[in-house]
């Protein structure tokens, strides 16, 4: 006899991070490539002397100095252990199995894997013709059982955005009852004007009386923190009370809260980085154009190559040249932007791929 195991998991696919190989240029898990500043190692250092306590549970110092950066009400904030668990702590707050969660797809790999887990159906909503989430085809998508709508914006792994006006037309069609997630983690790379700040813009409809959105964003991308997982949602006072209801207790850990509050308070040299950052983004991808691929526009910090039936033959090219790049099997290749030297080195891959 053995313990038995819900057997739906056997059907659900899991989440795949990106490849690490020894030796080889990673850039498959849009990882900024520089470590942390002086200021926030200090930080980290000295959380540590007293790890054998637990951490602030709801991280009340972090939600203070995030209350403060971002110029919000601080009920109105929730941290979680990356913004992914609070993608899943919001599929858990509003969602059974009788509910439906939609996005576009391809999108953020968490979000099926997510749903499926509570239960909750899956509603995928082809990109547009550009690669972008097609805003007018989820709004046609939603039933009386759409609890839940995940926007990534930029979207992972296309790097395309949606712009003011056509993301304002597609709120006003959502009803009142079903919550509109912004997931931002890729904000601090947005150059674009017309790509809204998903914050401000939450501020401005909940002035109107409309609820039904929540903003996520990560110190995992931009500042740097990957390793240590933490992540923020801003949304109505309701919605951050449900999530810590659905938070699992002591989830982000001291050293992480610590990093967050230096990383905050070291916010303008970190964007410096991400200006770099975003220079090279433009380079690498006029440098992939010119050489012939069809590269959409992106707002992240990495670019996106359809390759269709190509992706898989790509891939093994890119991995004999010690690059690491992240497959998507028939649909394409997504590459974070590194060092100057390491997008050097892909560009020398991708080129003599079409050789």
């Amino acid at each position: 006899m053995t313990v038995r195991i819900r057997a739906d998991l056997e059907q659900l696919p899991g989440y795949v991070p990106g490849r690490s190989i020894p030796g080889a240029v990673k850039l498959a898990s849009n990882e900024v490539p520089h470590g942390p500043l002086p200021s926030v190692a200090e930080a980290v250092a000295t959380a540590t002397v007293e790890i054998n306590r637990y951490p602030d549970n709801f991280g009340s110092a972090l939600i203070t100095e995030l209350s403060s950066f971002l110029d919000v009400p601080a009920p109105q904030l929730a941290i979680g252990c990356g913004s992914v668990s609070l993608c899943q702590q919001l599929v858990q707050a509003t969602c059974t199995r009788d509910d439906e969660v939609l996005f576009g797809w391809r999108s953020f790999e968490a979000y099926p894997v997510l749903s499926h887990v509570v239960g909750a159906r899956q509603v995928r909503v082809p990109l547009d013709e550009h690669l972008g989430l097609d805003l007018r085809a989820m709004a046609a998508a939603i039933t009386p059982a759409t609890r839940l709508v995940f926007l990534c914006n930029p979207n992972n792994p296309t790097g395309t955005a949606v712009r003011r006006a056509e993301l304002e037309e597609f709120l006003d069609r959502v009803p009142e009852d079903t919550l509109v997630v912004l997931d931002e983690a890729y904000r601090e790379f947005v150059t674009d004007p017309d790509v809204p700040d998903g914050i401000r813009l939450a501020e401005e409809r909940f002035a109107k009386g409309r609820h039904n959105i929540a903003v996520l964003r990560t110190f995992s991308k931009a500042y740097g923190l990957a390793g240590l997982r933490v992540g923020y949602c801003y949304a109505t006072g309701t919605i951050a009370e449900a999530l810590r209801k659905v938070y699992v207790p002591f989830s982000v850990n001291a050293p992480a809260q610590a990093a967050a509050i230096a990383s905050l308070r070291s916010h303008d040299l970190l964007m410096a980085r991400c200006a770099d950052l975003v220079a090279e983004r433009e380079r690498v991808r006029t440098a992939l154009v010119e050489a012939g691929y069809a590269v959409p526009d992106t707002q992240a910090n990495f670019v996106w190559l359809p390759l269709g039936d190509r992706t898989e033959a790509f891939n093994a090219h890119c991995l004999t040249h010690k690059i690491v790049v992240r497959a998507f099997a028939a649909d394409g290749a997504r590459v974070t932007i590194g060092t100057p030297e390491e997008n050097d080195a892909f560009l020398t891959a991708a080129r003599s791929f079409l050789s």
